[in-house]
């Protein structure tokens, strides 16, 4: 007996105490302060909320305080003490209830996973005839350390403070105040749309963010968040299935985005994310769209409980569907369906999403990868001179050697231009009898990258605007653009802020010259804020290749054979001709030999 208690004593598996399991299922329930806001605000929805008011504080650390006002049914006393025990809930009864969820979450253990690890006050009373009172309880690291009685209007409000204050490994991993702010305004949008019915309020350090009113349209939403010009670029989608109903609307092909962070899925009203959704929407749009473009799409999917489960993500972000693969099928059908019955072509005046009030200025389709072989590609290379040629001779001279010296050393042979084939590749050969091909986007986009880093070095990298530009932005949008301000400046932006989610573009990059299409800005703009940051590529380094990038001559351009001899020749000065900035090749070589293995002479 004595070495059974001794065995005992020292075993290696124990219990956890509670406040630590309280904090393991915080971790996993609260992930940085946008869980805190998911939660919140769909506990304020499942009470039945008509207006929802979301109050976010920030310091120069980060989100300082959360606080969410609902009039919903509001808590008894009783109740408002069992919220904060874990795996306490109002929403399911039995086992069988996680088969048919209607709500959006489980109140109880939302507030006690976030209780655990921050402070938070929560004033409730509950709607029922008689109840005059309310009731406040304040929790400190998942402690309560006061309830009392409390006047206050019917409803609940939560203030959530010092988060993550006892897990100082959690809070040293969160972003900036502005990359914080962006993920809760980007859910908030989505949350917005999922409950048209419902008006929210956000307002950030006093300033009110975006208001929508309670709506049964959806268009009226969508406006108040991206947009009237959206509005008018949006296709409807009904589609009718034995197990699910799909509407909602899309973008017509001329209105694009780089990334899927658009296409927002709303499935039983709750907002989630969905790759499978997400790409079948983009699949609908077939060889419309080019492959790296995205449209805008609000989908709306109501679809039997028994199909979908809700619970196969701590945090709720995604759901499993159990005809996943026939509701993407059809869902790909029915946007091919739709695109095919309506009228496609943009009208010459179809004005940018991102700045409304510029009516005139055409979106110019992202053409790095996007090639156009429904003309025949000319046989030779074609001296005409037209509008086309003329930017291109603007780009070409922005990139000439500004001293017109000639570097001692060039790592390329002499190449003399022989051709251009699809307004893609430049052929040429070599002093040696080589043949070499030439991506001549590629090539400009490396020539101006190496530009912009020998222009950011010294004083003049900038030139004024006689008219500045205006950019507007989402919420989450502008929240990611205040972060890279800083980064923009050296690089030749001179940026501001210019009243709500609003920019004022006062001068740009001089490497771009004289701008006659002036949504590049805006598309410039668009790659930076969706394009999440790499940790091996800082903000400096990915400005500095959009501008290379989006500067560049594009694939598909056709150039005169004096333009492709210049290009080839400000190549052979650069400092790495090989490869563009990201890595691309620039120039492809086929040997003597090469060719005649390729024709079986050897």
């Amino acid at each position: 007996m004595a070495v059974m208690k001794e065995k005992n004593t020292d075993s290696t598996i124990r219990i956890l105490d509670q406040a630590t399991v309280n904090q393991i299922a915080a971790g996993e329930v609260v992930e940085r302060p946008a869980s805190v806001v998911k939660e919140l605000v769909e506990n304020a929805i499942d009470a039945g909320a008509h207006s929802i008011r979301i109050d976010l504080a920030t310091s120069a650390e980060g989100i300082r305080s959360i606080q969410v006002i609902d009039d919903g049914c509001g808590m008894s006393p009783a109740d408002a003490l069992l919220a904060f025990t874990p795996h306490a809930t109002s929403k399911i009864h039995r086992i069988e209830d996680l088969y048919h969820v209607h709500t959006l979450g489980f109140r109880g253990e939302a507030l006690a996973s976030i209780a655990a690890i921050s402070r938070v006050t929560l004033t409730t009373r509950l709607r029922a005839p008689g109840i005059i009172a309310g009731t406040k309880v304040v929790v400190e690291g998942g402690k309560i350390l006061q309830t009392c009685d409390i006047g206050v209007p019917e409803g609940t409000r939560v203030l959530v403070q010092d988060l993550f204050f006892n897990t100082p490994a959690r809070k040293k991993f969160q972003k900036s105040k502005n990359t914080e702010l962006a993920h809760i305004y980007s859910l908030l949008e989505g949350i917005c749309l999922a409950h048209p019915e419902i008006s929210f309020r956000i307002v950030t350090n006093g300033n009110q963010k975006l208001m929508t009113e309670k709506s049964p349209r959806i268009l009226d939403t969508i406006a108040r968040i991206y947009g009237s010009d959206t509005v008018k670029e949006l296709i409807p989608v009904n589609l009718v299935l034995p197990f699910a109903k799909i509407s909602g609307y899309i973008s017509r092909p001329s209105l694009t985005r780089k990334d899927p962070s658009q296409i927002m899925v709303v499935i039983n009203r709750r907002y989630v994310s969905s790759t499978i959704i997400n790409g079948a929407a983009k699949q609908g749009y077939g060889t419309v769209l080019p492959k790296d473009r995205f449209p805008i799409a609000f989908l709306f999917l109501t679809i039997d409980t028994e199909l979908v489960d809700v619970n196969v993500h701590p945090a709720k972000k995604l759901v499993r569907l159990s005809k996943e693969k026939e509701i993407a099928l059809s869902l790909t059908e029915a946007v091919n369906t739709v695109l095919l019955h309506h009228d496609l072509i943009p009208g010459i005046q179809t004005p940018s999403r991102s700045h409304p009030n510029k009516s005139d200025i055409e979106t110019e389709a992202d053409a790095d990868q996007l090639y156009d072989f429904r003309t025949p590609a000319p046989s030779g290379v074609s001296e005409t001179t037209h509008a086309g040629t003329l930017t291109t001779d603007r780009q070409l001279r922005q990139t000439e050697l500004v001293t017109g010296m000639v570097p001692l050393e060039t790592k390329l042979p002499v190449l003399e231009v022989i051709g251009q084939f699809g307004g893609i590749y430049i052929l040429a050969t070599t002093d040696t009898g080589e043949l070499v091909v030439i991506d001549q986007h590629a090539v400009h986009e490396r020539i101006l990258y190496e530009q912009v880093i020998a222009s950011t070095a010294g004083d003049h990298c900038s030139q004024e605007l006689i008219v500045p530009f205006i950019l507007h932005r989402s919420m989450h949008e502008a929240a990611v653009l205040r972060d890279l301000l800083p980064a923009l400046a050296p690089a030749g932006f001179i940026v501001e802020e210019f009243g709500k989610d609003t920019f004022l573009v006062r001068s740009i990059p001089v490497v771009l010259g004289k701008l006659e299409n002036m949504s590049l800005i805006d598309e410039m703009v668009n790659d930076l804020v969706s394009e999440e940051p790499s940790g091996a590529v800082n903000n400096r380094e990915r400005i500095t290749r959009i501008i290379a990038c989006r500067g560049a001559i594009k694939a598909g351009t056709v150039c005169t054979m004096e333009q492709c001899q210049r290009l080839v020749q400000q190549l052979r000065y650069a400092k790495n001709p090989f490869t563009c900035p990201h890595g691309r090749p620039t120039i492809v070589r086929f040997t003597r030999s090469d060719l005649d293995g390729m024709f079986k002479r050897i």
